[in-house]
């Protein structure tokens, strides 16, 4: 298969600094889209894998899967984008296609293994996929995802993981009018939980352990903001959520949000803290709660995802990095020195 030469910034070890690489794209096949990157979000997975915590990373490892761009080349049987198109490329780029999941647009589960945008193996090319710190990218008409033209380019970008990773369980349990739904940890993804459960028409009660982000809480949406240290102040929500989406990536009392969930409540995980948390039988059983989680969304639902923020005009508070400051950015998100997603812009690496 033909290749086009692409720059981009890979890791090359768990212990060393990304740095300048070479990498080589495909030329495009009759269904695909070769999208020109122009923003790309750092989410912290994408710590994760450079660093090999949470193990299997192929190096080198080229991170980056909250991808936003303009179509500049488009396969013969694409039917959905042509070149000048704003376009987006999330956290898969494949799949079965056949299985159960798939053919329900639940992509992220399949039952063959979805083809994630990188670190996954690459069946074009061999080897592995790369992922968004590049020039440019190319997916399959089916993996890649129409941006509405009101949404600021380098805000949207991170719609692509931290967007969809609350929207799906704020959709699928029922995030509405006459619920009253937690959000703990505001960064990354808290803060896109608030905008989208307050656009839902919930009432939002964010939960945070720093006093400092209460006035900013209330700025995105939040009804209340409650510093969870403060015992009188979560006690006076407990049995009375319907559902709490946490987002904490850190260890931290599992039990103490299970407390707020009414009967048959239901809280979802989708922060990835480092240990096992522990959970006592009891915040279960006796008033019948649900302890789930989530993971990102199908392409179906991250579409969906996207024409609401265009709808309602959501997107991310994002800082602009340039390329060669993302060691920095994975420092300062170790901090929680952001607020609340790090965006490269591109730009920077192709001068």
């Amino acid at each position: 298969m033909t290749t086009t030469p692409t720059k981009a910034y890979a890791a090359q070890s768990p212990t060393s600094p990304l740095g300048p690489h070479a990498i080589a794209r495909r030329e495009p096949t009759p269904t695909d889209v070769e999208i020109d990157i122009l923003f790309c979000g750092v989410c912290h997975s994408d710590l994760h894998v450079a660093r090999d915590e949470w193990g299997g990373t192929a190096y080198p490892v080229v991170p980056g899967h909250e991808i936003l761009g303009r179509v500049t080349r488009v396969g013969a049987k694409v039917t959905r984008f042509k070149a000048g198109d704003l376009a987006a490329v999330g956290c898969m780029v494949d799949s079965c296609r056949t299985c159960d999941h798939c053919s329900r647009g639940l992509q992220q589960f399949c039952l063959g293994g979805a083809t994630f945008t990188y670190n996954s193996p690459d069946a074009h090319l061999g080897g592995m996929t790369f992922g968004g710190y590049s020039e440019r990218v190319v997916a399959d008409e089916a993996f890649t995802l129409r941006v509405p033209a009101n949404l600021d380019p380098a805000r949207a970008a991170p719609l692509l993981c931290a967007g969809i990773t609350t929207w799906s369980p704020l959709r699928k349990w029922g995030a509405g009018p006459g619920k009253k739904v937690g959000i703990v940890g505001l960064g990354g993804l808290g803060h896109m939980g608030v905008r989208f459960a307050r656009a839902m028409g919930a009432h939002v009660v964010l939960f945070t352990t720093s006093a400092g982000k209460v006035e900013d809480g209330k700025r995105l949406g939040a009804h209340e903001v409650v510093v969870s240290s403060d015992a009188d102040a979560m006690a006076r929500h407990a049995s009375s959520l319907d559902l709490v989406v946490d987002t904490v990536s850190a260890d931290h009392p599992v039990d103490a949000y299970l407390a707020l969930l009414r009967l048959d409540g239901t809280m979802v995980m989708v922060g990835v803290p480092p240990n096992p948390q522990q959970v006592r039988a009891f915040s279960l059983i006796m008033p019948r709660r649900n302890l789930a989680g989530s993971l990102i969304g199908g392409i179906p639902e991250t579409q969906e995802m996207l024409d609401f923020c265009g709808t309602h005009g959501i997107a991310c508070d994002v800082e602009l990095i340039r390329m060669d400051q993302v060691n920095e950015a994975y420092e300062r998100m170790l901090r929680n020195d952001v607020k609340y997603r790090f965006v490269i812009d591109m730009a920077s690496l192709k001068g």
